[in-house]
């Protein structure tokens, strides 16, 4: 019987997300969904969501951070309009602008690595932060162009990012500095 509560609660140790993980993923995915609806339309909607990733990344870690963002894009996917514009579905995710919302899945991996790898300290996180951002961006303006290609016509390189990451850059770099001083702020005073 010992044994069994030796294994048992040794096991409970292994799971992969706890309750309180669980709570602040959905409600870090609801942050995503309110940021995502605050927008300026332009080719790419310009948005508050990547600051909410930002701050999920670095309120919860690579970890937990992936799983919030996966939880908004699966609600997305099935159709539960958390994407800019009150959109969802899987149509907006296989769209020119869908690599960009998948692209936010690297993110939190990168975070994940290096805090594995490296550190979980803030200068390691920023960085982590900003070369997921260049993958995302990287991974989004593939997608762009190739979807923009099938659907459209040609599309260069050089013109998907003057339309789709060089307008965003510095916004997504002042949403990453915000994020982290915010997270920063509230870590202080409450354990997450």
């Amino acid at each position: 019987m010992i044994t069994q509560t030796a294994t048992s609660s040794k096991h409970e140790n292994k799971q992969l997300l706890t309750v309180k993980d669980m709570s602040l993923t959905a409600m870090f995915a609801v942050l995503m969904a309110v940021c995502s609806w605050i927008s300026i339309p332009t080719a790419v909607p310009f948005t508050l969501q990547t600051f909410a990733v930002f701050c999920a990344v670095s309120m919860l870690g690579g970890k937990r951070g992936f799983f919030a963002v996966l939880v908004y894009i699966l609600l997305g996917a099935v159709g539960i309009p958390v994407f800019s514009g009150f959109k969802g579905g899987a149509g907006i995710l296989l769209g020119a602008t869908g690599g960009y919302i998948l692209g936010f899945l690297v993110l939190p991996l990168v975070c994940l690595l290096t805090e594995k790898l490296i550190s979980e300290n803030v200068i390691v996180q920023i960085i982590s932060m900003i070369v997921g951002l260049a993958l995302c961006y990287a991974f989004g303006t593939a997608w762009f162009i190739k979807v923009y290609t099938d659907t459209k016509g040609d599309m260069t390189v050089a013109n998907a990012l003057k339309l789709c990451v060089l307008p965003f850059v510095f916004f997504d770099i002042v949403k990453l500095g915000a994020a982290v001083s915010i997270s920063a702020a509230v870590k202080s005073r409450v354990r997450i």
